[in-house]
């Protein structure tokens, strides 16, 4: 199947039993069983699975081209799955520019564990190349970076952990499997926040991983299995529908992305704009090599520097929302330092260039027309 067919028909199956078209929510805790250790069909308790979720998992799985998926309660409950497989004294490496919650996770809720983060500029090889030693167990890979749009190249990565047998995930959530495959240029695990496009209406919390081996998933599996971080059934299903327009809304969020991003790009407030699909990008040439198009996430500051410009511009907006997250079909705009990345220090956001007059924007799917009308009159 191509990509607009399987977010449609990838994984799905008519309900058996009723042969409903859309797989129903089951919302039970529990299952029958004829005799002791025999249940009537393939599930027993839902914390270990339930068919909404099983339906979801078996779409997340075709659209990443993986084998196995898991859906979580949100995705750094996904994100804290991968890391519950490693133990005290290997390491990881991860990109610098990371979103917030990422960040806080890895050198918060796990600095007592004993497992050693490293934070680099993935951007540059022979750096990522110079931490990897015999207790390096995984690199953790966020393209495009949130909020400042840098990329790795996921392929040239993947050629060194295959080398030095290290798990390589990566977080695919700007990208979305509409865009970028990260399984098919090598790496071992996709990551999303499922809460943004994925889900795609701004109401739900969800978190997916999708692997390439079988047995990893088994583990995977396992450990949320074991610790209880699993997707309800009623979520389940809304991030099921969200997928199945994925491709429409992927595609508008790009197109309305690009207009944003010329205008913008002209505006004698603003000093850089971030966004991969510009030929002046640093990493633009990556971007067309391993993404179908460009997305929907753009970054910018000004050409005052101050916090104050970026403060009264993101006040003044009337059709994009104030408010954190993204992927939604409705626009959103962030103020990174004081919102989404302010678990992480004032000394580590300005190392990474994480300013204080930074904004991003989740540009929707609106008509583009409203949208360059209400960052016009923002700007004013």
């Amino acid at each position: 199947m191509k990509f607009n067919t399987k977010v449609i028909h990838g994984g799905q199956h008519h309900d058996p039993s009723t042969g409903a078209v859309m797989p129903p929510v089951y919302q039970t805790s529990t299952f029958v069983q004829t005799s002791p250790g025999k249940p009537l069909a393939d599930y027993e308790y839902s914390r270990a699975s339930n068919p909404t979720r099983t339906a979801l998992e078996d779409a997340l799985a075709s659209i990443e081209n993986g084998t196995r998926g898991l859906a979580f309660s949100s995705g750094l409950a996904a994100t804290d799955c991968v890391l519950r497989s490693f133990k005290a004294g290997d390491e990881i490496i991860a990109m610098d520019d990371l979103y917030g919650g990422t960040y806080r996770m890895f050198s918060r809720v796990y600095k007592d564990s004993g497992i050693k983060f490293h934070f680099v500029d993935m951007t540059n090889i022979e750096k990522l190349k110079s931490l990897i030693n015999e207790n390096t167990k995984l690199i953790w890979v966020e393209t495009p970076t949130n909020p400042l749009m840098k990329l790795a190249d996921i392929q040239d990565i993947a050629k060194i952990t295959q080398e030095k047998k290290i798990l390589l995930a990566v977080d695919n959530t700007f990208a979305t499997p509409y865009l970028q495959k990260p399984l098919d240029l090598g790496a071992d695990i996709v990551m999303h926040s499922a809460t943004k496009y994925l889900g795609g209406h701004s109401d739900v919390i969800a978190g997916a991983l999708i692997v390439k081996d079988a047995e990893l998933g088994e583990q995977l599996h396992f450990q949320q299995f074991a610790t209880g971080a699993t997707l309800g059934p009623m979520d389940s299903f809304l991030v099921l529908r969200g997928i199945k327009t994925l491709a429409l809304r992927v595609q508008r969020h790009c197109e309305n992305g690009e207009k944003v991003v010329e205008y913008l790009s002209n505006h004698p407030k603003i000093k850089t704009v971030y966004y991969p699909g510009l030929k002046n990008h640093p990493f633009h040439e990556i971007a067309k090599k391993q993404m179908k198009a460009f997305g929907g996430m753009v970054s910018f500051d000004f050409k005052s520097g101050k916090k104050e410009d970026s403060i009264a511009f993101l006040e003044k907006l009337k059709v994009f929302t104030l408010a954190e997250s993204l992927g939604g079909v409705e626009s959103l705009a962030n103020h990174p330092a004081l919102m989404t990345h302010a678990s992480i220090p004032a000394d580590k956001r300005a190392e990474v260039g994480i300013t204080d007059d930074l904004v991003r924007l989740s540009v929707g799917i609106e008509d583009a027309e409203d949208l360059i009308a209400d960052l016009e009159q923002a700007l004013a």
